[in-house]
């Protein structure tokens, strides 16, 4: 579990062979192999730390899924540890999973010097971002600023700005995105709710329940 406050910026230094080597800008104290570790917020298992070197094992699907197996070695990736328990949650829960790699359609400075992003909404995806609520792309924790059928915006400010690796992302390009995992829960809910086939006891579970995106909305869910 992390929490979506980049701690710093590493780079690829080598990827191949199902590894992912990632050079941290500063050296990691007292790193533990077998430790969690987002790598543009894909959550990674440290494999081995040797000349100053993250090595982590990558699966078939963190590939592809991530634009960890598209960026060229060198490019800029966003680290964070693990949350520890007592740790400050500044950010809110990522969990690592990271749901698509969206493309990042726009980019434009605003006048008051931050710098607005706008990226491609998948439509299955769509159900889960809302406006004002957290996704986090490349691993970093953001507020959704405007909506649309297919598109969300959000802002980088100056402290985002000058501590990720965000700002180095071109139009076209590719960003980790996970959606809200409070939101991925209320969709199940609902979806189960509604009498959604794949009950976890077969039955209908909403059956008289009235719960509606009218109610959800209402509620302040969506």
């Amino acid at each position: 579990m992390f929490t979506g406050l980049v701690e710093q910026v590493g780079t690829i230094a080598r990827r191949g062979g199902g590894s992912l080597a990632v050079r941290p800008a500063v050296a990691l104290p007292d790193p533990v192999i077998g430790e969690s570790i987002a790598v543009n917020g894909c959550c990674l298992t440290l494999e081995r730390y040797s000349g100053g070197l993250l090595e982590f094992h990558t699966l078939e699907e963190s590939l592809g899924r991530t634009n960890l197996a598209r960026l060229p070695l060198g490019a800029p990736v966003n680290l964070e540890r693990a949350l520890r328990i007592g740790d400050r949650l500044g950010g809110h829960f990522v969990q690592g999973h990271v749901d698509d790699a969206v493309t990042l359609r726009r980019r434009e400075r605003m006048p008051d010097g931050d710098l607005e992003l706008e990226f491609e909404l998948p439509g299955e995806l769509a159900p889960e971002v809302i406006r004002k609520g957290s996704v986090a792309l490349d691993g970093v924790s953001l507020t959704v600023v405007a909506l649309g059928a297919d598109f969300f915006t959000v802002r980088l400010i100056p402290q985002t700005l000058k501590d990720t690796a965000l700002p180095a992302r071109p139009v076209g390009g590719a960003v980790n995105l996970e959606t809200d995992l409070i939101g991925k829960h209320l969709r199940r809910w609902y979806e189960l709710a509604a009498g959604n086939a794949d009950a976890a006891d077969g039955t209908d579970s909403g059956a008289g329940s009235g719960i509606t995106y009218e109610r959800l909305r209402e509620a302040g869910f969506l």
